[in-house]
């Protein structure tokens, strides 16, 4: 979201979800986390109108480790979406927010025992394999058991999106999935279709993360046809479902040039629709998982400011009261982000500064380079599109308790997770004498 995009009020206060962000400030203390709801649901709603005009199936299934909190569940329940989970703790969380089962897969490269059988004990939708041991374990639970599961296998199909090597997940040389290149996936389909209690119904792939073209897709598509047709032939089985992933870049800076939905998915489903035909194969259901678009440019995280270092000839260190414990990307892999002073959304641009964290780190700088206006201990800094990886990679680091998170939408503000206490920091910790 470009600041020049916000809205204010009279009193130069930035406005979100129709709220006063300074009161929220003062209301719940920073740093905050906010999201606007109204936000989220118009996204999901872009995706869906644009898949409606498919006239295919499909599921849009929220990658959750993005941002997953009880809320967010609800708000996915009332959405009618799908969901994806990569852990225990995101199954855990999805199940107490009421989210339904079958709506759930579960994906990961390394899923423990007790995770397939959470998952296998709470009958949810799919469980997309991602190994060979992964295979065994799950065999052997649903034998135990005497029950069977939807399954998926996860591919790497040799494609790699232009996007942070931390983030590209598609390429051969990756930590996820079977590898075609080397036949894992054709040894992968012989065991599953071998299990009476694995019922397959498709494939998956992801490329990676905040990706701004569509000929990542395009190849992707295009392989999922390759290998469907392949695995038709040698093994007269076809797929139900294409999983083409997520990974639908936002627009962080001015630098950014998001594609919007519907350029990915008509490119993704058209290229479907022609190679499917080629190669004499049914239409099969289109699934995709966006996180980060959902929820990125719906989240903000307001700071106060603190203290200020000036240095001749060299840009001023404007310190806040948050940082890398509740917003590790920057320090990571170097993510960019703009601010406002959510105060002073009327005043005159003045300088280019450092938004410094107050961790102990020297690499714990938000921001860079930003332009605002002069600030003032007191001020609340807001920074914005950090809805997605923000929260959901929080630490403690620093023994600093993890923000409080709202929600807002139609002028009414809740607060969706407490803020930690010192008391949470020891909560779990023993006297050793």
């Amino acid at each position: 979201m470009i600041s020049s995009e916000l809205n204010s009020d009279n009193n130069g206060h930035l406005i979100l979800g129709g709220v006063d962000s300074v009161e929220l400030a003062h209301k719940y203390g920073t740093p905050l986390v906010v999201y606007d709801v109204e936000e989220i649901r118009k996204t999901i709603n872009s995706f869906k109108s644009s898949l409606d005009s498919t006239c295919l199936k499909y599921e849009i299934s929220y990658a959750s480790k993005a941002f997953a909190t009880v809320a967010m569940y609800q708000v996915l329940k009332q959405e009618k979406l799908h969901t994806d989970v990569v852990s225990g703790g995101e199954l855990y969380t999805a199940l107490k927010a009421g989210f339904p089962a079958n709506k759930i897969s579960f994906h990961g490269n390394n899923k423990s025992r007790e995770e397939l059988e959470m998952a296998v004990d709470n009958k949810i939708g799919v469980i997309i394999l991602d190994n060979f041991l992964e295979i065994k374990l799950l065999k052997e639970i649903l034998e135990e058991k005497d029950t069977s599961i939807n399954v998926m296998l996860r591919l790497t199909p040799g494609i790699s999106a232009h996007t942070h090597e931390y983030i590209q997940t598609g390429q051969v040389d990756s930590k996820f999935g079977f590898d075609v290149q080397s036949d894992q996936d054709k040894e992968a389909l012989q065991q599953v279709l071998a299990i009476p209690q694995m019922k397959l119904i498709g494939i998956h792939a992801h490329i990676g993360s905040q990706i701004f073209g569509v000929d990542g897709f395009v190849g992707l598509a295009n392989k999922m046809v390759e290998i469907a047709a392949d695995w038709k032939k040698e093994f007269d089985y076809t797929p139900q479902i294409f999983n083409l992933g997520g990974g639908f870049g936002i627009s962080y800076t001015d630098e950014d040039e998001p594609i919007g939905a519907n350029v990915f998915i008509d490119k993704i489903v058209s290229t479907i629709k022609e190679q499917t035909k080629s190669a004499g194969l049914p239409l099969p259901e289109v699934w995709i998982e966006p996180g980060r678009s959902i929820v990125g440019p719906a989240g903000f995280n307001l700071y106060t400011v603190g203290s200020r270092k000036d240095i001749p000839d060299m840009l001023s260190y404007v310190n806040v009261d948050g940082g890398m414990g509740d917003n590790i990307r920057p320090a990571l892999y170097q993510a960019k982000y703009e601010a406002v002073v959510a105060n002073k959304m009327n005043a005159d641009i003045d300088e280019e500064v450092h938004i410094a964290g107050k961790y102990c780190e020297s690499g714990d700088i938000l921001i860079d380079k930003q332009a605002l206006p002069k600030t003032e201990p007191g001020d609340v800094i807001a920074m914005l599109d950090t809805g997605a990886y923000g929260y959901s990679m929080a630490s403690n680091y620093n023994r600093n308790p993890r923000p409080a998170v709202v929600f807002v939408e139609n002028g009414k503000d809740k607060l969706v997770v407490k803020r930690e206490t010192f008391e949470d920091l020891t909560r779990l910790d023993e006297d050793y004498i």
